[in-house]
């Protein structure tokens, strides 16, 4: 390593954010970047540790890890960017958004502060792009197959990038009215300003891909032309399902899904067609966030820029612990209590609540009722019951469904096609990423279910290199 003593000589240093009385004022993204020189601190925390489970344990993507921080330790940070993007086709996406499992397995984080791989990769990436060293890598000839891509979400991005660099004419269709999917569509502005992704989607261009948006495909057009016009197909639409809130109330005009409220923020955002009757605003409004994760996060962040009067966010499972538990030791992913950036700027968190009912007049929910909960472990499955004495009520103007993804959506395409899914309704695939149906690949949360986005990234190239070899096989 460039510096053998780094982990000794310094240590972690967070990135900051802007301040939360400026940033919710905004949309804008609230990282601040590192100093060079701290960076260059940071990267030489990595130690030699002899097997590094950042890269083999914690990153889905593999990325080379110990040999970028090395890079940036001694100044070389072209070498690092190439190194980078060798796995990671979308770095200054992951390093914004992932929650960073790396740094969960990072040796120091035994008995210290793992490395701060996530920012590391992030600056490596901006700094790529400010300095032109990413380019368009167009394929030298053209293979004469064609491939359909299924969505444009980060798993069907980056299966497209890699088809379109082995040389195939690869053709994305996109039912939104513009690219990106999850990504343009579900993380807000804050987390991930679209301008970033927009300049990653003109090198993809550039390459060769083409993009076809407002195309719902098995309805505009069907499985039979894919099948007819393609050599082959990758689904990557999405793990699009909710879980529902099947409770008396859920049909009130004032609960909604996350992601219908989300993707409306990111749509005025970007000037995008929104009704001004069915705006869902939070203004001056007492909101509750059912669901305790990512997308729960998310919500509360953008019910704070909204202007709400109050922010409650419940979620049913118990509070997780401080430090590392027993269950989860290292390397794996902990489970344990976190705070998002968004919760930091105000809201009121519980634990084990269950949702009841909601009731109201006219169509309108004025009252949220609701109980605490325990669960116990019986016979290697968790049970939960309601704690009696327990039961409460409280007034809410807006609810928020944010508890996760079913799988993906099964209509119209994978009806008509007649896939085999699993037992959670995802796509079923085979080892080299096809489905039941020869030709027809899927990728992503639809065949992994609601994962992260570095994970769908990874299945979008493992299933290009396997669609790759499929186009060959004569």
């Amino acid at each position: 390593m460039g510096k053998p003593t780094g982990f000794f000589e310094y240590k972690r240093c967070e990135t900051d954010h802007r301040s939360v009385a400026e940033r919710i004022g905004d949309y804008f993204e609230i990282e601040i970047p590192l100093s060079e020189e701290i960076l260059t601190q940071q990267a030489a925390r990595c130690m030699d540790c002899g097997i590094p489970f950042c890269h083999g344990t914690g990153c889905p993507l593999e990325n080379h890890i110990p040999e970028f921080n090395e890079f940036i330790y001694q100044g070389r940070w072209q070498d690092a960017c190439e190194i980078l993007h060798s796995t990671n086709n979308f770095p200054e996406i992951t390093g914004r958004i992932c929650p960073a499992p790396c740094e969960t397995a990072c040796t120091l984080n035994i008995n210290d502060d793992a490395v701060l791989i996530r920012h590391i990769e992030y600056q490596i990436a901006e700094r790529g792009f400010s300095r032109d060293w990413i380019k368009p890598q167009i394929a030298p000839k053209k293979t004469g197959k064609r491939i359909a891509v299924v969505g444009s979400g980060p798993a069907g991005l980056a299966a497209a990038q890699q088809l379109a660099r082995a040389g195939h004419t690869v053709i994305v269709f996109e039912k939104d009215d513009r690219i990106g999917g999850l990504l343009r569509y579900g993380i807000p502005d804050f987390k991930l300003d679209k301008r970033i992704l927009d300049r990653r989607l003109r090198q993809l261009v550039e390459e060769g891909i083409q993009f076809q948006t407002g195309v719902h495909v098995g309805e505009d057009i069907s499985p039979r032309y894919l099948r007819k016009m393609f050599d082959a197909v990758c689904l990557t639409m999405g793990a699009g399902v909710p879980r529902d809130l099947p409770v008396a109330g859920r049909g009130l005009t004032n609960v909604h899904f996350a992601m219908d409220y989300l993707r409306q923020q990111n749509l005025i955002n970007c000037g995008g067609p929104v009704n001004p009757s069915q705006v869902i605003n939070a203004h001056d409004k007492i909101v509750v966030v059912i669901g305790g994760g990512d997308t729960g996060s998310d919500c509360v962040g953008t019910a704070r820029r909204q202007g709400a009067r109050e922010i409650h966010q419940f979620e049913i499972l118990p509070q997780p612990p401080r430090q590392r538990p027993l269950d989860t030791p290292w390397p794996d992913w902990p489970r344990i209590l976190r705070t998002s950036t968004s919760q930091q700027e105000g809201c009121s968190r519980r634990w084990c609540v269950l949702t009841k009912k909601i009731t109201g007049m006219n169509s309108w929910g004025d009252l949220l009722h609701g109980c605490e909960v325990e669960w116990s472990r019986e016979n290697e499955s968790w049970k939960m019951k309601e704690l009696p004495g327990t039961d409460f009520t409280m007034k809410v103007d807006l609810v928020l469904l944010a508890m996760g993804f079913l799988h993906v959506d099964h209509s119209p395409l994978v009806h008509k096609m007649d896939m085999e899914l699993d037992q959670h309704g995802n796509i079923k695939i085979d080892r080299n990423y096809m489905t039941s149906r020869p030709g027809i690949f899927a990728a992503g949360d639809a065949h992994l279910g609601a994962s992260l986005v570095v994970r769908a990234i990874d299945a979008g190239r493992r299933a290009a290199a396997a669609i790759d070899q499929y186009t060959h096989r004569d």
